[in-house]
């Protein structure tokens, strides 16, 4: 019989993982954490470390660059020279200086005027106004206003002249529809600012009642109501839109440069507020966003010798309010 040869069956589950493990490998902790303490205290000399490589020159590449330095440091400051020198030379030109400086915006005006204004006890003022009369000698009497309308056919009478008129038409005056007039509960027209008396068209002419012309009630020029012009009521320029077009530059004079401002060389732009009036004349000027260092008066002084044509409303000519930016540029 052959010989049998019997592996014994291990009775441990892990003992290939025994077998797998180098006990002589392992360190205990504490032994090692010992030894790391020894070693930080008293470190093992290290042997000196030898460098056996050298550097190699590489003569082509050296060559290629070497002395060049200077050379194109030098044409980079010419080429940064020539540049600048191009800039201020294509900015000196008249111009380009005249197209940079003329820069002339006409905006609507702020909805509040009020910190711009003079302090001094004003009365509130829309836009417009209006006035009339026949050239009595009497002053208008007190009346109610007619109706507002967008446009006038019949001047309000406080003394009908043509008592059987061939066409009857209801007379009215031009006003903004949303606009808060003076009125009385009385039954004839007349100026309702008017004082008591009896029934009179006023010195004015044009038709209408007052002391102005233009078929309006009131003091003023236009079919309005009030001391303004062009119809209305109030006294105060017009604003752009609405039906109101905005003024147009026809003649401008550049501003000059205050001292102080060329100094610091300083640059921005002033905001003022304007008003042309019927004949294209810029009045009632005042700044809105001022710059300082005597640019505001010098954008004041040149606004004042500029010529526009006049904004129109229902193609004729009235005062319009608008703001103006004057550009300040040194090149």
């Amino acid at each position: 019989m052959a010989d049998q040869v019997t592996n014994p069956i291990p009775d441990d589950p892990d003992i290939h993982l025994k077998r797998l493990y180098a006990a002589d490998l392992e360190e205990p902790w504490l032994k090692s954490f010992i030894r790391t303490i020894k070693e930080l205290i008293h470190p093992k000399p290290q042997e000196p470390l030898i460098v056996t490589s050298k550097p190699v020159p590489v003569e082509e590449l050296w060559g290629f660059y070497g002395g060049q330095e200077k050379t194109a440091g030098f044409t980079s400051i010419l080429i940064h020279v020539g540049v600048v020198g191009l800039l201020i030379f294509i900015g000196s030109q008249p111009a380009v200086q005249k197209a940079i400086k003329e820069h002339v915006t006409l905006i609507a005006p702020p909805i509040d005027l009020a910190p711009y204004e003079a302090k001094a006890p004003v009365k509130k003022q829309t836009m417009g106004g209006g006035g009339g009369g026949d050239r009595s000698p009497l002053p208008a009497s007190k009346g109610k206003l007619p109706r507002i309308a967008e446009r006038q056919f019949v001047p309000p009478s406080a003394v009908i002249q043509n008592q059987n008129p061939k066409l009857v038409m209801e007379p009215t005056i031009v006003a903004p529809p949303d606009v808060q007039l003076p009125n009385v509960n009385m039954n004839q027209y007349g100026d309702p600012l008017a004082k008591l008396g009896p029934a009179s068209n006023g010195p004015g002419s044009g038709g209408g009642i007052g002391s102005g012309r233009g078929g309006g009630v009131g003091p003023g020029n236009g079919q309005g109501f009030g001391p303004g012009s062009g119809g209305g009521f109030g006294g105060g320029p017009f604003r752009i839109g609405g039906g109101v077009s905005a003024p147009q530059l026809v003649f401008k004079v550049e501003p000059e440069y205050s001292e102080e401002a060329r100094k610091a060389k300083f640059q921005g732009t002033v905001v003022l507020y304007v008003v042309v009036d019927e004949k294209g004349v810029p009045r009632d000027l005042k700044v809105v966003r001022p710059l300082g260092l005597g640019l505001d008066q010098k954008a004041i002084e040149a606004v004042q010798k500029w010529k526009f044509k006049p904004g129109l409303k229902d193609g004729h000519p009235v005062a319009v309010s608008a703001q103006i930016e004057v550009n300040f540029r040194l090149l």
